[in-house]
């Protein structure tokens, strides 16, 4: 069951950075400064933010089963369309439709996480479905840089559109839940309103804001970072940049097991999972060094060590939900807190845009490598124990 949500994030990822690898050919041939690709970006994450709060409660209406199924059935059609954009406005519009279908992938398979693992496994399954980014990451590259090499561009969004098509005759047949606590499951269903009061919800979200936009920036900047300070051609882009998203990888699995580690040793779920996310988040401190590195090389490594850091982190906070919240309202609940990302992902990225039309890439790298440890730090201060909720103790 944990494969079907790795292998629908890996198709998630490889649609979202087809746009990351053909930016550089895109953007010559729509005449796009970074400010108009920043906004093209912009439009994805004004999608995704919107439908991370609607997605959510319509998969925990709709069931795993069903809701999956839709998100993948819109984002890989959203993929295909691209082939039809003619200027920044166009490709912008198919963009947002994208964003609109990928917005369900992570509540759906938090809700997957929720309904087949048990609390001491759930951080490592997370990070095994959320690796599934890393290997699309890595993936997309090389392939969407053959393709366009080979055939254009237009053939690499159909191409990766298909491909969700097809992970859609495997999933249907084959998922069914499989509650690990039927009497947790069984509780009657929160509303979101209700849900977005609640102390866990609101402070995790703010603390969402200042995690996710990170790796935004690496995967919708990195080609273009490495094209005109690195000084890249399309070829070197596909040969090396998915190195920082194979190392990406082990953050996943990393993550996960140094939480479930703690667990074993008796330490408490806050204590475990809140430590595991304040060490990864300091490794994101490397991004500092990779921009001011001397060489491409150098810059490439400090960037992967960030990105394990990012991933290392994520998986940890992808099982918080499941921790506090009875499994027919994760999905809700991780939406709701995603729309905090998305907001951040949104602000940041119309800065980023700005910042190295105006300056460079120098005060974005370091304003990315401290973000993660104001998540970390809100966390500490503003969640509170990792419990069960009671209606008491939170509403």
């Amino acid at each position: 069951m944990i494969a079907l949500a790795f292998w629908a994030t890996v198709i998630n990822y490889l649609d979202r950075q087809t746009l990351s690898v053909a930016a550089p050919v895109l953007r010559e041939q729509f005449h796009m400064s970074n400010v108009a690709y920043s906004r093209v970006v912009f439009a994805f994450l004004l999608a995704y933010t919107i439908m991370n709060g609607a997605s959510g409660p319509l998969i925990d209406r709709l069931g795993t089963r069903l809701g999956y199924a839709l998100t993948m059935l819109w984002w890989s059609a959203a993929s295909i369309l691209h082939i039809f954009a003619r200027g920044a406005l166009s490709l912008g519009a198919f963009r947002f439709l994208l964003g609109m279908g990928e917005a369900g992938n992570w509540p759906a398979a938090v809700k997957v996480v929720a309904e087949w693992f048990p609390e001491k496994e759930r951080a490592l399954a997370a990070g095994i479905f959320n690796s599934g980014s890393a290997v699309g990451a890595i993936l997309a590259p090389p392939v969407v840089a053959t393709i366009l090499l080979h055939w254009g561009w237009q053939p690499a969004f159909a191409a990766t559109g298909v491909a969700g098509f097809l992970w859609l005759l495997f999933w249907w047949p084959i998922y069914r839940p499989q509650p690990v606590s039927a009497a947790r499951h069984q509780s009657p269903p929160i509303s979101a309103g209700v849900l977005i009061r609640t102390r866990f919800v609101w402070s995790f979200t703010v603390a969402k804001i200042f995690l996710d936009p990170v790796w935004y920036f690496y995967i919708f900047w990195f080609p273009e970072y490495l094209k005109h300070a690195r000084h890249f051609d399309l070829a070197a882009i596909g040969t090396y940049s998915w190195i920082p998203f194979a190392v990406a990888g082990a953050g996943n699995l990393l993550g996960g097991g140094l939480s479930g580690f703690l667990l074993r040793r008796g330490a408490t779920v806050t204590v475990a999972r809140k430590s595991a996310i304040t060490f990864f988040a300091a490794l994101m401190l490397s991004a500092i060094p990779a921009v001011l590195a001397p060489t491409a090389a150098g810059s490439i490594a400090f960037v992967s060590i960030a990105m394990l850091g990012y991933t290392g982190a994520l998986a940890n906070m992808l099982s918080l939900p499941a921790d506090v919240f009875p499994g027919n309202a994760v999905a809700s609940v991780y939406g709701l807190a995603s729309m905090g990302s998305g907001f951040g992902g949104m602000v940041f990225t119309l800065i980023t845009g700005w910042v190295v039309d105006h300056y460079s890439y120098t005060p974005v790298f370091i304003g990315f490598g401290i973000l993660p440890l104001i998540c970390a730090t809100l966390l500490w201060t503003l969640t509170g124990p990792l419990m069960p909720l009671t209606r008491s103790r939170d509403s």
